[in-house]
């Protein structure tokens, strides 16, 4: 089945990008049953892509073993992460992938419902992707009975996001699917058993879900010949900033900084943003590091800075972002983002001490351990990271005409 949303040349890739014919996973799914299914997943090794890097079996069999009337998938397409737009491409070229995985994701836990929470900046592309449900309900892939299966039916719809950051916690997308202002939950009880209207719920990423049908095909064993040994197969990077060749490239978990640095043509690189606004900003003594989960984890965002960026500016760029996009539901974030920012702010003035900025990191290792979700958890990523390794630049001296903050 040709998908209607892309006429061009499809990309090249050793997974997500490699030969697929649509509907194969589906009919091969159902010829294996949910045991062999979940089998496969799990000896794949595949982990969550959006960042958090849960096992993916895992989640499965704890939302399988749930017992309930209804049960649900979701699909977490709210790609909010700066410098992330893997998702957007894998929906527009790979749609056959996502929708896919969604169908054999629900045959394997027992439920009859998926939902792509699709990120507001994406409404555009809403008219083309329910084209595509409509294509495979005519083609039998979706619907009722699914290709003859009459103890089947499973059915997708597309929710609009709001455009809030936060909602690409699962909790907190959960609560905005059912009408409620988009806040993360506490946990426990999890998704898994207590989730969407209180059913057992899975919510995977857009990748995560689109590596299912190569995994159900082509076998776990073949996933994992790709990548580390606690990262399997491989990821998706959008990659942006100062390179020659900026995109979305498909390359194996285990693949170095430097290594990538050449892919895309990067040159006279100072640091690398692994993870988004979120991550960790990666010095350029750093670059033999690995993309994996086991050392520069990311969901996918890598931002490129040569030597004329300033990382002062860089690092307040994103703190502005977290402060704008922080609930306001929990104090360590909610006030502990605004005290970062402050602290950067001072730095720019020449108006510090040394006493306090260490003050300021010790609230941003407390936010880390205090804060209800990933965004409080996370936002002190970069502060720390680029404090740490660009120090000699943003305490320099003559950074300030002459005059920067004292020591004490």
């Amino acid at each position: 089945m040709e998908t209607l949303l892309n006429s061009q040349k499809k990309r090249g890739g050793p997974v997500l990008f490699s030969r697929y014919k649509g509907g194969e996973g589906i009919h091969k799914a159902f010829e294996m049953g949910r045991e062999n299914i979940l089998f496969e997943v799990k000896t794949s090794g595949l982990k969550g892509r959006g960042g958090a890097g849960f096992p993916t079996a895992t989640k499965w069999m704890l939302t399988a073993a749930s017992v309930s009337d209804k049960k649900f998938i979701i699909c977490n397409a709210d790609e909010g992460e700066p410098g992330t737009f893997k998702d957007r491409v894998l929906l527009l070229e790979y749609p056959e992938l996502v929708f896919e995985g969604m169908v054999i994701a629900g045959y394997t836990i027992g439920a009859n419902q998926g939902i792509v929470y699709l990120r507001g900046e994406y409404e555009y592309m809403r008219k083309s992707l329910e084209d595509y449900l409509e294509m495979m309900r005519k083609e039998n892939l979706l619907g009722k009975a699914i290709i003859g299966k009459t103890d089947f039916n499973f059915d997708i719809k597309i929710h609009l996001g709001s455009g809030a950051y936060v909602c690409g916690e699962e909790t907190a997308l959960i609560e905005s699917l059912e009408g409620s202002r988009g806040e993360p939950r506490n946990r426990p009880p999890y998704p898994v058993n207590t989730g969407y209207k209180g059913h057992p719920t899975i919510v995977n990423n857009v990748e995560t879900l689109a590596s299912i049908p190569h995994i159900i095909t082509k076998g776990g064993e073949w996933f994992r010949k790709y990548g580390t040994e606690k990262s399997t197969g491989s990821k998706l990077f959008s990659v942006s900033g100062d390179c020659e060749k900026p995109g979305v490239y498909e390359l194996p978990w285990g693949t170095s900084i430097k290594e990538l640095l050449e892919v895309v043509g990067a040159k006279d690189t100072k640091a690398v943003q692994i993870g988004g606004a979120s991550g960790t900003c990666v010095p350029k003594s750093q670059f033999h590091r690995i993309l994996a989960f086991e050392d520069a984890a990311t969901g996918g965002s890598v931002i490129i800075f040569n030597e004329n960026r300033d990382m002062l500016k860089v690092l307040k760029n994103f703190m502005e972002f977290f402060v704008e996009e922080s609930c306001g539901q929990c104090t360590p974030c909610r006030i502990g983002n605004v005290k970062l920012l402050e602290g950067i702010e001072m730095i720019e003035r020449g108006n510090y001490t040394f006493t306090y900025i260490n003050n300021l990191k010790d609230l941003a290792r407390t936010m880390q351990f205090s804060a209800k979700c990933g965004l409080g958890q996370s936002s002190l990523n970069p502060f720390l990271s680029i404090l740490e390794n660009f120090k000699d630049e943003i305490f320099n001296p003559c950074r300030n005409g002459g005059s920067n903050g004292k020591a004490s």
